[in-house]
């Protein structure tokens, strides 16, 4: 967990996800401009944020429990071929979703629409790659803390993992949460929503490509 080029990738991809419209950004522009008020935008963040962090907490928290029992060797098989084939799914007809919340949720809509939003993304599936050089390394440092006499290895690895998972977590859903405010804001106070008349990115395409990429370069270099 010491190289620093493993946290500014886990950054870079809440960055990512941050400027994706779909995992919320559009859904707070919509919110404030519906309201008219600058405060509708800034309180549908936090809810976002949310979502998409339990969402990507319940990949971290499974990989973690699944890595304590299966040897490393076969997850770098499975992780990649997990990537690609969801990137597949993705490409072919994963932008199909139809997942509807109402103008008028509250925290706890917004929130569940932020975890289905992610969850069908498949957002914490690209945190894999970096999971498996991450999560280890701290199961062994949780280990030697403890004292080379020390018993219940398999709680204390467990604890290493749970304290990586949850750092994992919250760096990436600060980078999310900071890029999806900025460009929420900046959207609302300056061009409101008549941008995606000029102009509109795929982002949808772009991710199963990312996907597919990350688990075919994974394969090949891991």
């Amino acid at each position: 967990m010491d190289d620093p080029w493993q946290w500014l990738a886990l950054a870079g991809l809440g960055a990512f996800h941050g400027v994706n419209p779909a995992m919320g950004w559009l859904f707070a522009v919509a919110l404030g401009l519906q309201e008219g008020r600058r405060g509708a935008v800034i309180r549908a963040l936090p809810p976002i944020a949310l979502g998409h962090a339990l969402s990507v907490l319940v990949v971290v928290a499974g990989f973690a429990i699944l890595q304590l029992v299966v040897a490393t060797a076969p997850l770098r098989l499975v992780t990649p071929a997990l990537l690609i084939g969801f990137g597949l799914y993705r490409l072919v007809r994963g932008y199909r979703h139809r997942l509807r919340v109402g103008m008028r949720t509250g925290f706890a809509g917004l929130t569940l629409w932020s975890f289905l939003m992610a969850s069908a993304h498949g957002a914490g599936l690209m945190i894999l790659p970096l999971l498996l050089g991450m999560l280890a390394p701290a199961q062994l440092m949780a280990l030697s803390l403890c004292g080379p006499g020390a018993g219940m290895t398999g709680p204390v690895a467990a604890l290493g993992s749970a304290a990586a998972g949850l750092a994992v977590v919250l760096v990436h859903m600060a980078a999310m949460l900071a890029v999806i405010a900025v460009i929420g804001l900046a959207v609302f106070e300056t061009v409101g929503l008549g941008i995606l008349r000029r102009g509109w990115v795929n982002f949808d395409l772009l991710w199963a490509g990312a996907l597919i990429g990350t688990g075919a370069g994974f394969l090949l270099l891991g």
